[in-house]
This record gives C-alpha cells, structure tokens and sequence, in this order.
C-alpha cells in the first residue's frame, strides 16, 4: 500500500510518499480502508519531533480516519466487514489502509459524507472533552474561543453554543471571524486591530471570562490569562502562534482560577468509556445538524506536506483531509 511515511524528525518536507507492506489484523483490531484521513496542527508538530510523543522510527503519521472495514480480528464483535466507520488510529493514518484498535472504532452514520466523518474525530472531541469534561461549561457563561476558525477552535464555537455559553470568537482577521459568526459566534474580536484584554474587559462589563479555549498561545494567552473572572476555567488547548508561554502563577492565586491542560489523547487512553459516550453524542448531534465540519480542502494523500504545511502556517479554514 502507499503511505506517507517518516523515517528521522526533520522538515515536513522530508517526508516520504512510498509502498509499505499492508498491515496484518490482529486480535481486538480491525483493518480499514482509508478513503480520508484528517490532517491537525499536531501532525505537523509530531514528525519535527515537537510534540509530547515521539515514536518509534519509521512510522506512519495520522490519527483520525474514515473508511471502510476490510478486514476484523479475532474477539471483535461489534463491527464487521464492510461497515462505514470512524476511528482514532493514533498513528498511521496517513495509508491506504490502518490497523486500529476495536476500542476506538465508531459506525459512521450514512449521512455524514466520509471527508467531514475523518476531521470530526479530533478536532470535535477534543473541543467536546474541553468544555464538558474539563472545563464543565454552563449555561449562560462566557467562553472566549482563540483561533476560534481553525478546525477545533470552530469546533468549540459550536459545542459552546449547543451548552448555552455566550461565545466570544478571537481571530486575527475579518474573514476568519465572519466565519465564527456564521457558525454561531456572539460576539466577535480582531486581537490584530483591538487590545485583547480590555476588549474582553469590555464585553464582560468588567467581570472577567468564564472560560477561555486557548488554542494560539503566546501574547494571546497572556491577554486571557489576564482577563479571567472569579472561579474561571483557562483551558491550555494548544499554541498555534509557535511560543508556548509562561504563566505567572499568583494571577491564578489572586483571581481565584484554575489553569487546565486539555490533552484530549490522553483522555482516549485514561477514559475509554467516556470517550465513547462523547462521540455518540457528537455523532447525534451531527446528524441532527447542531454541529458541522467545516472542510477547507481535501487533497491527495501524496500531498499531505502541502497539507500539513497549510495547518502549520495558521492557513485553514476549518479542516484539512487526505484522500488516498
């Protein structure tokens, strides 16, 4: 099968488009063949060898597909040749075909079209797992969203309004943000023509933010960390912007908030069974129309450099797909 394959961290631009053998099935696993593998910021990140995991050489990045079941191994059940699916593959997703586990393979309900079913399962989740497992977002509270057009940060636009917050999109540019809005942003900031802090100070009559998904990192976090109201949730998504600051901990301490990591792997791994019970209630809600992927392009697998280097430049609106 053909692959995108990295043998040594390094520039995106030295990874490799080539035949690798087809992975063999395995008890508690299912083959699937990849008709569109989502692309995230992570990815990017993975193969330079900046990320939190750094596996062994040489792998397959990639770790969300959609597809079909070809083949199913021993003690699995639940799915079957042939069946659309949805799976978290962690890695080697970027193939014509992956090896997953059971665990972590959904049915792709029939009105969700492939592409839009392969960038739902990280960006959404992690969105998802943000505001309802960490950050326990209520109703009628205010939830800044950084980034808030790039494919989670849209993400959590919409989930925010499904759990009633009043949201508050933060993009750099008018294009961007008319694009929060169409997906349900209430109030929308250009932190490139408005001070951030005291635009936030504004719009929340002084009391501070509630919740904040902060996905860009750098003077962006600081201006949230700054503008948090009392017993408010700062959750650390991501940073998009490139520099991964560093937070003066007496704000936390004299505004009476809490800092928390969304790490939404790890979740995966720690929580299987909440795992599962979200991505059946993103699925309903999918199919009820209350969430959308927004798909940007879907390219060949053989260009996911472009792919990937789209993403890593802040250049995507919504989600970036591989089709092989």
């Amino acid at each position: 099968m053909k692959a995108i394959v990295c043998e040594s961290f390094g520039p995106l631009e030295e990874l490799q488009f080539k035949d690798v053998a087809d992975p063999q099935v395995k008890k508690g696993h299912v083959v699937v063949n990849v008709e569109a593998a989502g692309v995230n910021f992570p990815d990017g990140l993975l193969v330079q060898g900046l990320y939190q995991m750094q596996p062994d050489f040489p792998f397959i990045p990639g770790n969300e597909v959609a597809g079909t079941i070809s083949e199913v191994g021993e003690g699995v059940s639940h799915l079957k040749e042939g069946q659309r699916v949805i799976a978290l593959s962690n890695l080697g997703g970027y193939a014509e075909k992956a090896l997953i586990p059971a665990t972590h393979v959904m049915p792709l309900p029939d009105p969700i079209h492939v592409n839009e079913g392969a960038a739902l399962v990280t960006a959404h989740a992690t969105a998802h797992h943000a505001l309802k497992q960490r950050a326990k977002l209520q109703p009628g509270e205010t939830l800044v969203v950084t980034g808030a057009a790039g494919g989670t940060g849209l993400a959590a636009v919409q989930i925010g309004k499904i759990m009633g917050a009043k949201v508050i999109a933060v993009c750099s540019t008018e294009e961007k943000l008319a694009l929060a809005k169409e997906y349900g942003a209430d109030v929308l900031i250009n932190y490139k023509e408005k001070d951030l802090k005291e635009t936030l100070k504004e719009v929340t009559g002084g009391k501070g933010v509630d919740v904040v998904y902060e996905c860009v990192g750098g003077d962006t976090f600081h201006a949230c960390s700054r503008s948090m109201a009392w017993e408010g949730r700062l959750l650390v998504v991501g940073f998009a912007g490139g520099e991964i600051p560093k937070f003066p901990v007496n704000l936390a301490l004299v505004k009476g908030y809490s800092v928390m990591g969304v790490f939404w792997g790890s979740f995966t791994q720690h929580d299987p069974k909440g795992f599962a019970e979200n991505m059946q209630e993103l699925l309903t809600w999918y199919v009820q129309g209350k969430v959308k992927v927004v798909v940007d392009e879907a390219l060949p697998l053989e260009q996911a450099t472009k792919a990937m280097a789209k993403v890593m430049n802040r250049e995507v609106k919504g989600k970036m797909v591989l089709v092989p």
